[in-house]
């Protein structure tokens, strides 16, 4: 079942379809893009001419190919005119990832969301086809899995992160479509397959003719306790699917179990999404439930919930002390959707490069307003390989992407850092088909880009979402062209 398109998005649809932009020239795009205020949407980032550039003859190395190395890459190519620039990333397909959640919710298809990553990538930059087996930067050099010394005098680390369902005891990869569980997360960046939303749309298909024979499903929503790519997934899943059954007049036991306390860590983003639960009447939330493992023939997850208990009175200090324990909970479950635990990439884990200690341990240890590393100076990172406060989402990376360049040719000139990355971030919290929260928002609160609450749910965002942002992200994003 999917839903039916309003005449203003069969419209908008036919007006903005990747095949109809195909060959455009970058003008005629922005025109396009123009439609609906499009190019004002989501933060306005300076394009690549307006930025600084060198002509000095420097080697640049970036690490990764997926959506922040790529646009950084982009306007490396124009600052830096005279470089010698290598990429070092295995993918051959790119993938535009946040359509995984349109292909769960059965608007799109994997071929949809898939291109040739040498469309984006410039004739004049070596591209090794591998990836970094050891960062050492002591040394201005990375080795390859294939044992290829790449030297360097400036990088930009854009690895990403790495998903990992092994770390949920009894669960592996091959689990994921089979005994009710799924994960939109599922996809092989490597080989250009995207296996996860089509096997969450099958997902949403079985929990509602299950649901449709008259029995009550269970169906659980996890998120872990590590940062994720696009924070708002495990949401958008519970949303839509509990929609796909209510627009058949169904329901179920839904569970949204999560490692954090909260929905969100915005109030009024939060309180906008307890509202938009309601209409679903049979949410339940799980706080601080960290799946830890599942059994999956007999459809159990195991979570450690972590929980506050009170003590004695402190009569001085006017309060009760209280302790953090932790205890094992047990659900049974018809249905289950799992976002994996992720983490950086195991040759960053073991560099210099990460932070040695902390909260952001491995991740890559980064100032986060200049994107340079702390300690150093001749590297920068774009994207969620960055160990900062928020922001693993495509829009982060493309506000990064002038920031990373710009401090980049500075340290290049040996001039002060200028740029500063104001911790942008958004996600479009889908709430129904239809309906979209757009949450933007940076390391102060809120930062909406239209004059419009950001925490109600409106059709535009919706419309954008689908039918505007995946020809943007294609023919302007990805060449630095906002």
């Amino acid at each position: 079942m999917k839903p039916k398109k309003t005449l203003q998005s069969q419209v908008t649809y036919n007006a903005l379809n990747i095949e109809n932009m195909e060959g455009m020239s970058r003008r005629d795009a922005l025109k396009v893009m123009a439609l609906g205020g499009a190019m004002t949407a989501l933060g306005g980032v300076t394009p690549l001419e307006a930025r600084a550039k060198s002509d000095k003859k420097v080697k640049v190395l970036v690490v990764g190919g997926g959506s922040g190395g790529i646009m950084a890459l982009a306007r490396l190519c124009s600052a830096l005119p005279h470089a010698n620039i290598t990429l070092i990333a295995p993918n051959e397909k790119h993938l535009y990832q946040p359509s995984q959640i349109f292909v769960a919710a059965g608007l799109e298809t994997m071929e949809d969301m898939v291109k040739e990553n040498k469309d984006f990538i410039d004739d004049s930059v070596h591209w090794i086809k591998d990836e970094v087996a050891s960062f050492e930067p002591e040394d201005n050099h990375v080795v390859t899995r294939a044992g290829e010394i790449v030297k360097y005098d400036y990088m930009v680390v854009a690895t990403g992160m790495v998903y990992h369902y092994d770390w949920i005891k009894g669960l592996s990869e091959k689990d994921i479509g089979t005994y009710g569980i799924s994960s939109v997360y599922l996809n092989d960046l490597e080989k250009g397959t995207a296996k996860g939303g089509k096997l969450t749309w099958e997902w949403f298909e079985a929990l509602k003719n299950f649901t449709a024979t008259g029995k009550k499903a269970t169906a659980i929503y996890t998120a872990p306790s590590t940062p994720i790519k696009c924070g708002g997934s495990p949401q958008k899943i519970l949303y839509l699917s509990a929609d796909h059954l209510k627009k058949e007049g169904l329901t179920a036991n839904f569970v949204y179990a999560t490692a954090k306390s909260k929905l969100f860590s915005i109030p009024e983003i939060e309180k906008s999404l307890l509202d938009v639960q309601k209409r679903y009447e049979t949410i339940t939330n799980k706080f601080q439930h960290n799946l830890i493992e599942i059994d999956v023939k007999n459809k159990v997850a195991t979570f450690e919930e972590t929980y506050e208990v009170k003590g004695a009175y402190d009569e001085d200090l006017e309060e009760y002390d209280v302790t953090e324990e932790k205890r094992m909970v047990t659900m049974k479950y018809d249905f289950i959707h799992v976002v994996p635990p992720m983490g950086p990439p195991k040759a960053l884990v073991d560099s210099l490069l990460g932070w040695q200690k902390g909260t952001a341990k491995g991740w890559l240890e980064v100032d986060e307003e200049t994107l340079q590393h702390r300690r150093y100076k001749n590297v920068f990172g774009i994207g969620d390989i960055c160990g900062i406060p928020i922001g693993k989402t495509g829009g982060t990376a493309r506000h990064q992407g002038p920031i990373v360049v710009g401090n980049l040719v500075s340290e290049v000139e040996k001039k002060a850092l200028k740029e500063k990355f104001d911790g942008y971030t958004v996600c479009p919290l889908k709430v129904e088909y239809g309906e979209i929260i757009l949450a933007e928002f940076n390391y102060d609160g809120l930062a909406p880009s239209f004059p419009l609450a950001v925490e109600k749910p409106r059709y535009i965002w919706w419309a954008f979402d689908l039918y505007m942002l995946k020809p943007m992200y294609w023919y302007l994003m990805l060449r630095g062209w906002m």
